[in-house]
């Protein structure tokens, strides 16, 4: 794991923006703490910073270049399966001079070129050089889980894994009103787009190729997937057994490390079959969870140690108060580069922080919600499409639940918040109600929040929407919804947050339900395995019932929050007012006050509603706007 930064010149003068590239590889360093290196010509400079994970030798240090000097690599990820295709090419006569998977990967893309990519099993972003033919091959894994990031026009190509290092070039910044408009529904900037411009990120299965001035984006890697009536069913306890098998293997292949690795264990059901199945292949597996000591509603820890105990783990448990998550408010906000309002992004990082301080990498459960449909939205749009009476009887109640008090502060409130955006959803069609059920803010509302100026265009907008919304054909078929949850919340959110936070702490995180031979095989399933009537993930959990701690199965599904209602009016309603005071708002000319205003009175009302998400989306922006506003060109 690590972070990357390139310059590839194409008809200008090199010095400014070679110049940069020694601040721009330092603004990287937490994603690699053990080393830094740059090379660079009068025309190219590569940059590397390096979280040692597998062969931690100077040797395996980067720029890394093949025997000839023809070839440089810059690379941040993990090839898995390394060591299998390191086998294919000693038989073939190439000698290795590392034991990395990053003399690997280069080797691959000299003898196979493009062709190499549906090769990898693992994640990754990297770049490289061929200095004969002056070209430039960049990639980004299938699914999206480590970032690249790029701004190129006629005279030069930039790139990096965070922007914070594209913030070192001479670059000119100018805010998109689509991405403002964007963000304030749905809490994060939807891919390829960014919050500026001419900034742009590289989309997940994509890689870029520069060559004699050519500028090409390719896709090399598309979920196979089939339409309701072209699945052939498996048996279904066949598949469940397929299932455990590639999931075991995922596993297996992701506890290869030459530096001490652990694994979050939050306990759910996703976290906990990670720690099971690891638990296979090592002694005293470290685990590690998050534990309120002042917020019982939020605290999940007995059921982790239920599962820690089990697998006789080495549990850690960090036992937080409200206090401690305040203490590390402004680090985590301060990490992102563009506005990004999950606030659960601050539990990762406290969590990946502590974490850090036991090991280097970490197994989570990530990807499993939104490839096999554990969501409460996932609920809401089965139970419409399959409506009941009480489904098709609920939106005639709207006075009602209208005045009920909504919040995501307790189980009543929250079923109230759950029954009134069903409500919202019933009458509307396939793609308005993914929009709906997926945002945090109606386009209504985002169209009051921002001044003329910042609105964009909703021609604009629909364009951009449709690059997920066109996976829903018909009401048919689940696993269109996720595989439009797969394109969309996946990449834009939980791989975003995970990979911020964790790299703000110099940790590895590692996904195995992300392993992308899993991920064709749930698509491949039939919808009905994953999501019914009340029940999600239905396959996950029939699949291992038999080896977890069957309390788990007790309970409600929690997310992975803050309590920022109660923040909201207290510890945070200093910092709010200064954000979004009369004289401030007005001065910045971005946001209608009244909305504001209006938004502000929600939240100390009985009914706060989405209020709270909606506030934080604003003092996410308000606080990266203080920020960064002083360096726009």
């Amino acid at each position: 794991m690590c972070g990357i930064t390139g310059v590839f010149i194409l008809n200008q003068n090199s010095s400014p923006w070679l110049d940069s590239l020694l601040s721009a590889n330092n603004s990287l360093i937490k994603r690699g703490p053990d080393a830094g290196n740059i090379w660079k010509n009068d025309r190219v400079g590569l940059a590397h910073r390096r979280l040692s994970i597998i062969d931690t030798s100077d040797a395996a240090n980067q720029p890394m270049f093949d025997q000839t000097n023809r070839y440089s690599i810059i690379f941040n990820g993990e090839i898995f399966n390394y060591l299998e295709l390191k086998a294919q090419l000693i038989n073939k006569g190439i000698v290795f001079q590392t034991n990395s998977d990053t003399e690997v990967l280069l080797q691959l893309y000299i003898h196979d070129k493009e062709n190499f990519l549906n090769k990898l099993n693992g994640f990754f972003a990297f770049a490289i050089y061929d200095s004969i033919n002056e070209s430039i091959f960049i990639a980004r894994d299938r699914l999206g889980v480590k970032p690249i990031y790029f701004f190129k026009d006629e005279t030069v190509l930039v790139f990096a894994s965070e922007m914070k290092a594209l913030d070192c070039f001479p670059i000119k910044r100018e805010i998109d009103p689509l991405s403002m408009s964007l963000y304030f529904q749905h809490n994060f900037i939807p891919q390829p787009a960014t919050i500026y411009k001419n900034i742009k990120q590289l989309l997940p299965g994509h890689y870029i190729e520069l060559k004699n001035s050519s500028f090409e984006e390719k896709c090399f890697y598309k979920i196979p997937f089939k339409k309701k009536e072209e699945i052939v069913p498996n048996d279904y306890s066949t598949a469940c057994k397929k299932f455990e098998n590639l999931l075991e293997a995922s596993v297996k292949r992701r506890m290869i490390s030459d530096v001490p690795l652990g694994a979050f264990l939050s306990g759910g059901i996703d976290s906990s079959i990670i720690v099971a199945l690891a638990s296979r292949f090592t002694n005293k597996l470290k685990t590690f969870s998050i534990g309120f000591r002042d917020e019982v509603f939020f605290d999940e820890t007995h059921f982790a140690k239920l599962v820690a105990d089990k697998f006789n783990t080495e549990h850690t448990v960090f036992s937080l108060t409200s206090k401690d998550l305040l203490d590390e408010f402004f680090s985590a906000l301060d990490y992102f580069d563009e506005p990004f309002a999950d606030s659960s992004a601050l539990l990762q990082f406290i969590l990946s922080k502590q974490t850090r301080k036991h090991v280097t990498v970490a197994l989570s459960g990530d990807g499993a919600d939104e490839i096999f449909g554990g969501y409460m939205k996932h609920v809401g749009e089965y139970k419409i499409r399959n409506a009941g009476i009480i489904e098709k009887t609920i939106g005639n109640f709207d006075f009602l639940l209208n005045r009920l008090p909504q919040s995501r502060n307790n189980k009543l409130t929250t079923l109230f918040r759950r029954l009134n955006k069903l409500s919202g959803a019933l009458q509307l069609n396939v793609k308005e109600r993914y929009r709906f059920l997926s945002s945090i803010g109606s386009a209504e509302y985002v169209n009051n929040l921002l001044l003329d100026k910042w609105k964009a265009n909703k021609e604009n907008i629909n364009k951009t929407e449709n690059n997920w919304l066109n996976y829903l054909e018909t009401e048919k078929d689940m696993n269109e919804v996720l595989l439009a949850d797969v394109k969309f919340v996946l990449p834009n959110d939980m791989l975003y947050k995970v990979d911020r936070m964790s790299m703000a702490n110099s940790l590895e995180v590692r996904s195995p339900f992300l392993d992308y031979e899993v991920v064709d095989f749930a698509f491949s399933l039939s919808a009905d395995y994953k999501i019914k009537g009340n029940k999600r993930k239905i396959i996950v959990q029939d699949t291992f019932k038999n080896i977890l701690p069957i309390d788990l199965y007790n309970r409600p599904k929690k997310g992975f929050e803050v309590p920022l209602l109660k923040w909201f009016r207290s510890d945070l309603k200093p910092y709010i007012a200064e954000l979004t005071n009369q004289k401030f708002i007005i001065e910045q000319g971005i946001f209608n006050l009244k909305e504001i205003q209006k938004l502000k009175q929600q939240i100390d009302s009985i009914n706060p509603g989405d209020s709270t998400a909606k506030m934080w989306a604003i003092i996410v922006f308000q606080h990266w706007w203080k920020k960064h506003s002083p360096n726009f060109n």
